[in-house]
């Protein structure tokens, strides 16, 4: 091997471990998942920021979107700072789509909020959550395999994961970004709701790694 081939070799191995340490993750081949698009979704059973404990199987039939998130990470706020995560949510919630945020952040991590915190930020973005999962202890994070905020998941409503992976195309923190971008959820929900196959069914997550203990 010549020296310059080493030298690419040390460089690319020192990016890779940058981009390892910083937590992101850039669009290009999905990466292997906890669980497979097209398999059935891990079950559930979670608290929401008001105490009740939710269920995957309460969902039985409706099209259930879940959305890691972290209100510290600049790419959540780059979605919720410019409004096109709470438009998308109440697009989806509208049409009848349950829509469920996640923190996974442990506590004393960027991003955990109590049931208290989580209302006041929701009422503060303006979002439109059909519900907010807490996940304090990551179970639910590490079944779906949820390495990112924000990462969307699409499950169906016979229980499937139709969707998995970015929410778009444009794996940057900066909102200008957002204009022209391909939202991969929004359409993956038209596809469901035309009751034909999601096309675009996994694509590689960006964003902050999610905090988990």
């Amino acid at each position: 091997m010549t020296k310059l081939s080493k030298r690419t070799l040390i460089i690319g191995a020192g990016l890779a471990a940058l981009a390892a340490g910083a937590g992101l993750m850039v669009l290009g081949q999905p990466a292997q998942a906890a669980v497979a698009t097209g398999a059935p979704a891990p079950a559930f059973s979670v608290q929401d920021a008001s105490g009740a404990t939710r269920t995957l199987a309460e969902f039985a039939g409706r099209t259930v979107v879940l959305e890691w998130t972290n209100h510290g990470c600049p790419y959540v706020q780059k979605h919720y700072g410019s409004g096109n995560m709470q438009a998308l949510q109440l697009e989806a919630t509208e049409a009848g789509v349950v829509w469920l945020q996640v923190i996974s952040s442990a506590p004393r991590q960027q991003g955990h909020l109590d049931g208290a915190g989580v209302v006041a930020r929701v009422r503060t973005d303006n979002a439109h959550p059909s519900a907010t999962l807490l996940d304090p202890s990551g179970a639910m994070g590490h079944a779906y395999g949820a390495r990112n905020t924000p990462h969307m998941f699409i499950i169906g409503g016979d229980g499937r994961v139709l969707y998995q992976g970015a929410i778009d195309d444009r794996p940057s923190a900066r909102p200008s970004t957002l204009e022209g971008a391909n939202n991969y959820v929004r359409a993956a929900l038209a596809d469901i709701a035309a009751g034909r196959a999601v096309q675009v069914a996994e694509t590689t997550p960006y964003g902050c790694s999610v905090k988990y203990g």
